[in-house]
């Protein structure tokens, strides 16, 4: 059975950090990318890594603030968020794509396996 769980969200401050993490079990993935949905409003992209090679890509309202990282000895993938705003707010879910691809996907179809979702609340 393919699982990821996440963990590491919670409330801070606006300027804050949190780590998110997402231990993957029963497969490993050709990529994996995290995904946000703010209450009233779609899920979205907010970045991706390729597994193997590691190239990483972001959506641009994060980059240069949030960084996507893997351990492939935990199976497992970070996303680490710093100065976070009021705007960062949503549930965020980490997602496994098994499809190789030259690129990680931005689009939530493209990936097959989800994790049940964190909140992350940033007060201002």
């Amino acid at each position: 059975q393919v699982q990821l769980v996440e963990s590491g969200g919670g409330l801070v401050q606006a300027g804050g950090s949190l780590r998110l993490s997402c231990a993957a079990s029963g497969r490993t993935f050709n990529s994996a990318g995290w995904f946000r949905q703010a209450p009233g409003k779609e899920r979205e992209f907010v970045a991706a890594i390729s597994w193997y090679v590691g190239n990483t890509y972001y959506a641009d309202s994060v980059r240069g603030r949030f960084t996507i990282s893997r351990d492939h000895s935990k199976n497992t993938v970070y996303l680490q968020m710093n100065s976070l705003k009021p705007e960062d707010t949503a549930v965020y879910y980490c997602a496994g794509d098994s499809y190789l691809r030259s690129v990680p996907s931005r689009r939530t179809d493209d990936y097959g396996y989800w994790g049940q979702g964190t909140q992350v609340t940033v007060s201002s």
